[in-house]
């Protein structure tokens, strides 16, 4: 899937907005630093990991086997994009 930035920014958001004094009953700073830490933490992971990466075609390759039954491994490295 191809990121989406303003996605990520509406959850910033909504994680701000549930701890906003207004919002929340918890006082104690540390708690709602934690707190967002978390949320934010987990919002970015989620938003990583659902990147698209593509690889270009054309990386070199070294097999083994027969015709109908090969393995290999790449022998150069590649370059990709993530979106």
């Amino acid at each position: 899937m191809a990121l989406d930035k303003q996605v990520l920014a509406g959850q910033f958001k909504s994680i701000f907005d549930k701890v906003s004094p207004e919002a929340n009953d918890e006082t104690d700073p540390d708690i709602l630093r934690q707190k967002v830490a978390n949320e934010l933490a987990d919002a970015i992971y989620a938003f990583v990991k659902s990147a698209t990466v593509t690889v270009a075609s054309g990386i070199a390759v070294s097999t083994t086997g027969t015709a109908t039954a090969q393995a290999g491994q790449t022998t150069n490295t590649g370059n990709g994009t993530i979106s």
